[in-house]
């Protein structure tokens, strides 16, 4: 398993009163994409982070294997989706993708890599 973390903040141009339906938007529309992208197995929306967080919210994916985040942001319907309802209000994109290793090999700890 491999979760692909993603955020970002808003344009500074965007009015404080469209943010919580532009979040909405984004989250209902970033979740409709599990069963229609390949390896996507679930998706969560923080649309409200503490006050000490860098960023205004963030996309937190689950994929069955490393190779379904590159086929995810090339899918078309998450690409229709992120050039709706989230790039055009976003700016300052921060990820961060990793592998599960414990739910991927069932162990009780991650492996040593150096």
């Amino acid at each position: 398993m491999v979760h692909h973390i993603v955020m970002w903040k808003f344009k500074p141009e965007i009015e404080k009163e469209r943010k919580a339906d532009l979040k909405k938007d984004m989250e209902a529309n970033l979740s409709s994409l599990i069963g229609k992208v390949p390896g996507l197995l679930s998706v969560s929306f923080v649309s409200e982070p503490f006050a000490s967080s860098t960023h205004d919210m963030a996309l937190v994916t689950t994929f069955e294997k490393a190779e379904d985040i590159k086929a995810y942001s090339a899918h078309p319907e998450h690409v229709k989706v992120a050039d709706t309802y989230v790039r055009p209000f976003v700016t300052e994109r921060a990820c961060l993708d990793y592998q599960d290793w414990k739910k991927s090999i069932g162990a009780d700890s991650a492996p040593i890599l150096f």
